[in-house]
């Protein structure tokens, strides 16, 4: 048992705390970013995000000194394919559905990744529970007609490259630790910024005045999660990783709520309540198994 494994199972809490900041700076950032939509569009907003998260992430993990390895490159163009990717379709469901929404088609990712992984009777009671949730999340009725098809397929699509993300970032993690995050973010950003300069304009996405606003998206939705995704990534299993997203959605309609004014209906808090009993479950259970394999072991 190597010493970041022993670490790892002494502290099995502190990835799931490191996660859930993670995902409340994300939603945050979301909803910052589409206040000025209006403004950029989603793929202005997206190149800027990428482009100077990326900056912060070099200042701070100097990823120049890593030696790479050959068989490491392609699962880490791959986690920054997907990086890029998830971001760029999000954003562009976030211009046409409310956060909530678009969060919970999103989530479809790593729900399949969590449920082609599980193994333990236990773990489908939760993945039971974040199903049961995402179906009283989602518009039912007469509701749906009044969301944007396309808006839809974005946030699916973005729940693909999610669920790749978390496949591709555990195993190129393994290699460069936290560092991955600001590798990928250059991937990311080599493919998407040029998608987003086009798409925007060069006079509107060079605009000083939007630098400080487009700097606090790229502090809360990439240089703060992202690093600390990576550090989780590392620590849990891909399934675990998977399971405990399902507290994404519930923490995208907070923020909904709180910064967008876009409320929830009484089904809608039914549903958080699902998602976070999910999660909470999921995080009882990484404790049990540690302890088991801990006796085990020795």
């Amino acid at each position: 048992m190597s010493l970041s494994e022993h670490r790892a199972a002494s502290f099995p809490l502190l990835p799931v705390i490191l996660l859930l900041l993670s995902m409340t700076s994300i939603q945050a950032g979301a909803s910052l970013a589409k206040t000025v939509f209006h403004v950029i569009g989603a793929p202005g907003v997206t190149a800027l995000r990428l482009a100077l998260g990326t900056i912060i992430l070099f200042l701070i993990f100097k990823p120049w000194r890593l030696k790479f390895q050959r068989n490491s490159l392609i699962p880490l163009f791959a986690y920054g394919i997907s990086l890029g990717a998830m971001n760029y379709l999000f954003y562009m469901a976030l211009s046409r559905i409310p956060l909530g929404v678009a969060v919970a088609l999103e989530f479809t990712g790593p729900l399949a990744v969590a449920m082609f992984s599980s193994r333990r009777p236990l773990d489908f009671l939760w993945i039971a529970l974040v199903i049961a949730g995402l179906g009283f999340l989602l518009p039912i009725g007469d509701s749906v007609s009044a969301l944007d098809p396309i808006g839809i397929l974005y946030a699916l699509g973005a729940g693909v490259f999610w669920a790749l993300y978390i496949i591709f970032g555990q195993r190129a993690g393994a290699g460069y630790g936290a560092a991955t995050a600001s590798i990928g973010s250059l991937i990311a950003a080599l493919i998407f910024f040029p998608v987003g300069l086009i798409q925007t304009g060069p006079e509107i996405l060079f605009d000083i005045s939007l630098l400080p606003i487009a700097l606090g998206i790229a502090i809360l939705s990439t240089a703060f999660p992202y690093t600390l995704e990576m550090i989780a990534l590392t620590r849990l299993p891909v399934k675990t990783f998977g399971t405990l997203m399902s507290l994404e959605p519930a923490l995208g309609a907070l923020s909904g709520i709180i910064f967008l004014n876009e409320n929830l209906t009484t089904t809608q808090w039914i549903a958080l309540f699902c998602i976070i009993c999910a999660s909470i479950g999921s995080t009882f259970s990484i404790k049990r198994k540690t302890k088991i394999e801990k006796i085990e072991i020795e």
